[in-house]
C-alpha cells in the first residue's frame, strides 16, 4: 500500500498555501484525521463557485472534479449537499475556499497525499 498524507494534513496545508495567495480558508467539518477524504468549497468573493472532491478518471487516476449542485446560485442546496455527505461520511472532512481563481489552486496543490 502507497503511504498518504492524513486527512488533518491535507486539510492544513491546503488552508495555508490558500492563505499564502492570498485567499481565505477555514474548515468547516472536520473528518477523520487519519483517513478522512476532502470535500472542498469553493467560493469567490464570498459568492459560491462550487464543491470539488478527488475522483477515479478512467484512466484510474484521481483528479479533482466538480461534484454536487451545478447551480452556483442556489446556497441552500451546497449546504444539503454537505450536510448530506457529511451524514453518510462522517470521516469526510469539509474546507472552504474563498479565492480568485480557486479551481487552479486546486488543480497546482493536487493534494494527491
Amino acid at each position: 500500500m502507497t503511504p498518504r498524507l492524513t486527512g488533518s494534513m491535507l486539510a492544513g496545508s491546503l488552508i495555508r498555501i490558500c492563505e499564502v495567495k492570498g485567499g481565505h480558508a477555514m474548515v468547516l467539518a472536520k473528518g477523520d484525521p487519519d483517513a478522512g477524504a476532502l470535500l472542498i468549497s469553493l467560493y469567490h468573493k464570498g459568492r459560491v463557485s462550487g464543491l470539488f472532491e478527488q475522483l477515479l478518471d478512467p484512466q484510474g487516476r484521481y483528479r479533482w472534479t466538480r461534484t454536487g449542485p451545478q447551480d452556483d446560485e442556489d446556497q441552500a442546496a451546497f449546504d444539503h449537499y454537505i450536510r448530506k455527505r457529511r451524514t453518510n461520511d462522517p470521516d469526510l472532512w469539509v474546507v472552504e475556499l474563498d479565492i480568485a481563481d480557486g479551481e487552479r489552486l486546486i488543480a497546482e496543490w493536487g493534494g494527491d497525499g
